[in-house]
């Protein structure tokens, strides 16, 4: 006998999904702000949010319930403080993926011209590497043998013309033997990490218009280089630093140098 549908499932086969209500929560300027500030994959207070997106904490508070009842945003509590975070990565790619064809928004002060450098520089995207930083170590991996199946370089026409799987699924990207006994070296064994994530994903980079690596692999490899104080965050939301041990660990294990 067949075994039973989950009633998640049904859904999933009887409803179409409501893209316009998902739109709709993203388009608002404060709380894309706050979606934003929350693609690092941390659970952050109401009040960092509320001061991200330049709005009162009654009015962040409204936005967030919406976000938390359309289950984009999951919310927990520690004592008096309540803190959020999205509701799973998928929420994170989308964002990704709706920043690269987004236009840039208009820098008004000195304090966003700084974010805004920060964030291309190095960043995370929900719990990876994304920007210069995350492009170049991708870049590094491939350059010494570690990755194989691409070049990086995102190219729309060369995936539509070969047939497009899916957002972060057009290329095949392999780890090699190489790449793996590197990685076990460095503290990552990818035999350990959880069956239930593809290996190796890729994002295109909204900033450089390039791959960064995702999947287990580049969540995996982002966890050690902050275990080992390679990586510290930043002031704001998402913005990572190199730190000097990392500027020399990343050039020493993966080639990779960073510019001034």
């Amino acid at each position: 006998m067949a075994k039973t549908m989950t009633g998640r499932r049904r859904d999933q086969i009887h409803h179409q999904p409501d893209i316009a209500r998902a739109a709709g929560l993203i388009a608002d300027p404060s709380r894309a702000r706050m979606l934003k500030a929350l693609s690092d994959g941390r659970a952050l207070p109401a009040g960092l949010l509320a001061a991200e997106a330049g709005v009162s904490a009654a009015t962040a508070s409204a936005h967030l319930s919406k976000l938390v009842e359309a289950r984009l945003v999951g919310v927990e509590s520690a004592g008096r403080c309540r803190y959020y975070r999205l509701a799973n990565p998928d929420i994170s790619l989308a964002l990704e993926a709706l920043a690269v064809i987004a236009p840039p928004l208009p820098v008004t002060s000195l304090r966003e011209s700084s974010t805004a450098g920060a964030l291309r520089r190095s960043r995370t995207c929900y719990d990876h590497l994304a920007g210069q930083l995350g492009v170049g170590l991708l870049e590094s991996l491939l350059k010494d043998g570690l990755l194989a199946g691409h070049d990086g370089t995102h190219r729309p026409d060369e995936a539509v013309r070969d047939g497009a799987t899916g957002y972060g699924h057009d290329f095949d990207y392999r780890l090699t033997e190489t790449g793996q006994e590197t990685l076990v070296r460095f503290g990552v064994d990818v035999t350990r990490l959880p069956a239930r994530r593809p290996l190796i994903r890729y994002c295109v980079d909204w900033s450089e218009q390039r791959h960064h690596l995702a999947g287990a692999v580049g969540a995996a490899l982002t966890a050690r280089l902050f275990e080992l104080r390679w990586l510290r965050y930043g002031s704001s939301p998402r913005v990572v630093h190199v730190t000097e041990d990392g500027a020399d660990g990343l050039a020493g294990t993966f080639g990779l140098r960073l510019a001034d």
